[in-house]
């Protein structure tokens, strides 16, 4: 491996975005009524999230970064959903969290975190090859892209289309206190757009959904985790939630967790090119 390898640079980048989410997460922890200018539901679910981030997320990104520098080509594709992940989680912490004394550092960190998730898409395809060679895995996660992608978009307007019509505020969004709902301005705008072009990319064999693939699975795991945990949290706190939720999200990680294995005993990993 020589000094240009771009797993270096994974654990470059990896190594000041884990110190600084620490940072944010140990002062919104620990920090007596740190988030007290939001409502009840964004407390919890604030607190949830730096829990997540220092207990959880930060050892995935460390793990995975350490294990891409080892060369680990599944390593480097996880780390890329991390990063995903990553961005995502701090786009809503500089939009939909008041403004407050780490507002800089979210930008930091959502800065770090982009700029990441750009560093993998850009030299992951310069730098290694990744085909499938199990083809009904590659057609079961491409529908199943494109059924979650069209599902969650169903799942969305179904509560923005009525409250449009009958010109009121969503309960999910009046709860939170927020003047839109970040999630869904994400998901609707990006995230899912980005699923069902994934699971196109797949049905038709091309490169690019390959690389995509395990991506958007390891974000699917990430991000039901939290959700579920956080579910969790909020009925800790005495705000109004449904374990129900938990259960759910827990199952679907194991599935998305499945799927991933399941693609990736089919992944052929070539040498890294071009280093």
């Amino acid at each position: 491996m020589n000094s240009n390898h771009p797993n270096k640079t994974i654990l470059a980048l990896s190594l000041p975005l884990s110190a600084l989410i620490i940072f944010v997460s140990a002062v919104g922890l620990f920090t007596h009524d740190f988030y007290f200018r939001e409502t009840p539901n964004w407390q919890a679910q604030s607190l949830g999230q730096d829990m997540i981030d220092m207990f959880f997320i930060v050892p995935c990104l460390l793990i995975s970064a350490i294990a891409a520098y080892r060369n680990s080509q599944t390593a480097n594709m996880i780390w890329g959903g991390v990063v995903l992940y990553l961005t995502y989680t701090f786009v809503l912490y500089c939009f939909n969290v008041h403004f407050n004394k780490l507002f800089v550092v979210y930008c930091f960190c959502l800065g770090l975190s982009f700029y990441s998730l750009m560093f993998f898409l850009f030299t992951y395809q310069q730098h290694y090859k990744t085909t499938s060679a199990n083809k009904p895995a590659t057609r079961f996660i491409g529908i199943y892209f494109i059924i979650i992608a069209v599902l969650f978009y169903f799942l969305w307007l179904s509560e923005i289309i009525p409250a449009i019509v009958q010109d009121t505020i969503p309960k999910s969004l009046a709860d939170t206190g927020l003047f839109t709902n970040g999630v869904q301005v994400i998901d609707l705008a990006v995230i899912l757009p980005a699923i069902f072009i994934t699971g196109v990319f797949l049905l038709q064999q091309k490169p690019f959904g390959s690389m995509l693939t395990p991506v958007i699975l390891s974000f699917f795991i990430l991000m039901d985790i939290t959700i579920g945990v956080l579910a969790w949290v909020m009925k800790i706190k005495g705000v109004e939630s449904n374990l129900i939720i938990t259960v759910i999200m827990g199952v679907l990680a194991l599935i998305s967790l499945a799927l991933l294995i399941w693609y990736l005993r089919g992944v052929k990993q070539l040498d890294p090119v071009n280093l």
